[in-house]
């Protein structure tokens, strides 16, 4: 890092919102990662949204191309990504064109005018050369880099970038997205040398690549000093109430496979992952496939189906067993999900919710699988259902999901979502001795000879016999057994005794009382919510507080059976509103369970993340009737 620059003003920020954004392959997201885990490391708190198309690749400088990553950094703890940005990177004219509306009205913003001429702007419908003026953009708000050549010159004499005598141009452009990096690293005051640092590590067989990117940054680092643009000027992000321990930016989906590794390890299990590649959930199985050395075994299996029954195999030889995938996903699974119900056997069924129905949109995040995690299948089949309510929170909720599941013998469905998975924060390393036990119900060796498959312990959970032990040999399958015998039974008094024991299991377990935040003990207005939305709910909660508004906030993580106190949080509040993104289904889910309970309900189906501003005003106007 060029420790001698000094910058030109120096300001203290309490948070900042920054909004990469460029073609899919300008590497945006790589950029937005790079700088949450300098942020991270450094002690801030952050939370990201990666926005990007469904494309494969769509055709370059397109509307329907622009991909964003947007990253909220605080000195204190932050909730959300943060509605608007206050840093716009631009490096093409359609990204100035869709993004632009993502950012405040004094935004600065950095764009490449090398990627402004007259083709970029045909492509991205301006109907001028006068771009800024036909999106009334003032100038004075624009940092205007000549980024693409600015790179080339930088290395085009780089070893790396050599191939049979010529100048790998295309080598060199994937570079222009560190080029941006190091002038927002220049503007936020981050430490570059946490940077190469990571750079370092992420092109480690390639180093040359390394260096050149590296090379890269610290040109745009000092672009930014040397830049005399009224808006470039050097903000401090300080960090404040740090908790002491060791921290990294991490996503939810690599929180979630790491939850479950945790799980494995704490009860002393193999752990298996059966799964299908979907968009949102393929990158936890990429990154359990990483950890082999931990016990871990993946199969990418030729369909959902077949993800989900192999896991229950899995689970039957006495495995820690998840099955991973999305909405669709589950509509595959949900007859070997059934048959995991009947045969009474601890397995975790991550869904990671998108756009819906069918193939839907992809890329872009819901909470409308509650009602299928709840319902989805056929028959009495009662199954726990949790929510992570952020990225960091993904670890918590896939040990305590793999928690249940072992202990109680069930299925358990974990939601989350795709801004949650696609999404992260910064992440304090846990230590896995001060979580609790994982204490699976294996059938006591006083039993044998005299133990059938359907015993059961005090709690109403079956025992768990792994073959392979002497005296304990036994079949489980789809078709309802006898409670004494496990033999096969079609007797209605047994099927109903079966059913009632089923579902007397899942309400038996132990979830812990549902938390009141805010105005808990005089608000007037109740904001209720389950998985991803919490951190937009929280924001929306406090600063109506900090306009003398009384409301609190109610956030469901255990959907399934609900918390012993469900009812009496609800009917606590003059005024409810239960704030989804999808039609009203955990309102219904509430009115079932809830006597003479109506709530009012905020619902979008948008695809996109809530924005605070949105759900401030919308909860004003509830408050105010």
């Amino acid at each position: 890092m060029a420790e001698s620059l000094t910058p030109q003003k120096q300001a203290e920020e309490t948070e900042v919102v920054v909004r990469f954004s460029g073609d899919s392959g300008d590497g945006m997201q790589l950029a937005g990662n790079i700088l949450s885990t300098v942020s991270a490391t450094v002690g801030n708190s952050i939370s990201t949204f990666p926005d990007f198309p469904a494309d494969i690749r769509a055709p370059q400088g397109s509307l329907t191309g622009v991909s964003g990553f947007q990253v909220h950094i605080g000195s204190t703890e932050v909730f959300t990504p943060g509605d608007l940005c206050d840093v716009l990177v631009a490096m093409n004219a359609a990204a100035l064109k869709t993004q632009l509306k993502y950012a405040k009205k004094n935004a600065a913003i950095i764009i490449d005018t090398d990627a402004f001429g007259p083709k970029d702007l045909e492509k991205a419908q301006f109907k001028t050369e006068d771009y800024l003026g036909e999106m009334g953009i003032d100038p004075d708000r624009v940092i205007a880099c000549s980024i693409t050549q600015m790179v080339k010159d930088c290395l085009s004499s780089e070893p790396a970038f050599i191939v049979d005598g010529k100048v790998d141009i295309k080598g060199i452009m994937k570079c222009r997205n560190m080029f941006a990096l190091g002038l927002v690293c220049w503007l936020f005051d981050r430490d570059l040398d946490i940077v190469a640092n990571f750079l370092r590590e992420k092109f480690a067989k390639k180093p040359a690549i390394a260096e050149a990117n590296i090379k890269v940054v610290q040109a745009g680092y000092d672009f930014g000093h040397n830049t005399h643009s009224s808006v470039a000027n050097v903000r401090h992000i300080e960090t404040k109430n740090k908790v002491p321990g060791r921290y990294m930016d991490i996503t939810g989906n690599k929180a979630t496979a790491y939850g479950f590794i945790a799980a494995a390890e704490k009860a002393g299990l193999k752990l298996y992952l059966g799964s299908y590649p979907i968009t949102p959930a393929t990158d936890v199985l990429h990154e359990l496939s990483k950890h082999k050395s931990l016990g871990v075994t993946t199969v990418q299996c030729e369909d959902e189906i077949a993800g989900c029954a192999s896991s229950l195999g899995a689970s039957f030889a006495g495995a820690l067993a998840v099955t991973s995938t999305s909405g669709p996903g589950i509509c595959l699974k949900s007859e070997a999900m059934n048959l995991a119900v009947i045969m009474e056997l601890p397995l975790v069924v991550l869904d990671v919710q998108r756009g819906g129905p069918a193939t839907g949109l992809p890329t872009k995040s819901e909470q409308t699988d509650l009602l299928q995690a709840l319902f989805g299948r056929n028959g009495e089949s009662p199954m726990p259902v949790m929510a992570a309510k952020s990225p960091t929170d993904c670890f918590n909720a896939a040990y305590e999901a793999s928690k249940i599941a072992l202990e109680h013998m069930t299925p358990v469905v974990l939601l989350t979502d795709a801004y949650v998975a696609n999404g992260s924060g910064a992440f304090r390393l846990p230590n896995l001795a001060d979580y609790p036990a994982i204490n699976p119900p294996y059938v006591p060796e006083e039993m044998n000879g005299t133990w059938t498959p359907y015993m059961r312990a005090e709690n109403g959970t079956r025992y768990w016999a792994v073959p392979g032990r002497e005296g304990f040999a036994h079949i489980l399958g789809g078709l309802e057994k006898d409670d004494k015998t496990g033999a096969i039974s079609t007797a209605p008094e047994n099927h109903d005794l079966m059913t009632r024991k089923r579902a007397q299991k899942i309400a038996n377990i132990p979830v812990p009382d549902l938390e009141v935040e805010g105005c808990k003990d005089d608000a007037e207005l109740l904001i209720v919510g389950f998985g991803g939305t919490y951190g937009h709910l929280r924001a929306a909660t406090e600063e109506m507080m900090r306009s003398g508004k009384k409301v609190a906030l109610a956030h469901f993580r255990y959907i399934n059976p609900l918390p012993a106190n469900t009812a009496e949080v609800m009917k606590k509040y003059p005024k409810v509103v239960v704030a989804e993104q999808n039609m009203g289904q955990l309102a219904a889910w509430l009115r079932m369970k809830v006597d003479n309970f109506v709530p009012m309900q905020f619902n979008q189906v948008k695809g996109q993340p809530f924005v605070v501003e949105e759900l401030v005003n919308a909860f004003t106007e509830i408050y105010n009737k």
